[in-house]
């Protein structure tokens, strides 16, 4: 532990995709942010490839579902997912007064909901999608569907500040953008997960932001 932190002793739980399950990298960003912030407990419900959203194809792992079946007792709750909501692209993204998760828009309204009633009094938080550049995008701009990521992760903040829910912009400063050769070959090679030091980037922006919750 290397900061006094109002987070010291406490449990969080992380909820995410590849990022947040430790793909391609063998230290974690939640992993790092335990031991400097002296976290009794980070537990990890990263699991790769899910999404926000609900699609015919995801065995009950879309985060809108399966976010019910995390550990109750959670001092913090932590969501960092959108980017294969983007990536995959076979659910529409709906609008805001959508409340099924069929749509992105709506799978958006019921993971925040969801988690104000299962984790009434304590704290929850989001963070964005970071920028990505991988081979299976149609393009940088816009996936299939003609959305682009963007679009996404201003969703993401507009339904949470619906709900009053903390957001962590990682899109706008995580400091990671791979379109830039320099960043892509230091922080995330195959131009959208994490390395270590990608890793140890994103633990230091999570860090203040979680002590300002």
């Amino acid at each position: 532990m290397n900061v006094k932190s109002k987070w010291q002793g406490k449990k969080v739980n992380f909820l995410g995709d590849s990022i947040t399950a430790g793909l391609l990298t063998s230290i974690i960003y939640h992993e790092i942010i335990k031991e400097k912030l002296g976290l009794k407990i980070a537990r990890n419900y990263g699991i790769s490839g899910t999404r926000i959203a609900k699609h015919s194809q995801d065995e009950g792992n879309s985060m809108s579902a399966r976010f019910s079946k995390m550990d109750d007792d959670a001092d913090l709750v932590i969501v960092f997912a959108g980017t294969n909501d983007f990536g995959h692209d076979n659910v529409p993204i709906g609008n805001f007064n959508d409340r099924s998760n069929s749509t992105f828009y709506g799978a958006c309204h019921v993971l925040m909901q969801g988690l104000i009633e299962k984790y009434y009094k304590k704290t929850i938080a989001f963070m964005t999608p970071i920028h990505r550049d991988y081979p299976e995008d149609v393009s940088y701009e816009t996936n299939k569907s003609g959305n682009t990521l963007k679009q996404y992760v201003n969703i993401i903040k507009e339904v949470a500040e619906y709900y009053a829910i903390p957001v962590l912009d990682l899109y706008a400063v995580s400091g990671m953008q791979p379109k830039v050769k320099i960043m892509k070959e230091y922080y995330m090679p195959d131009g959208l997960h994490p390395n270590e030091a990608g890793h140890e980037k994103l633990a230091d922006k999570i860090i203040p932001f979680m002590e300002t919750l």
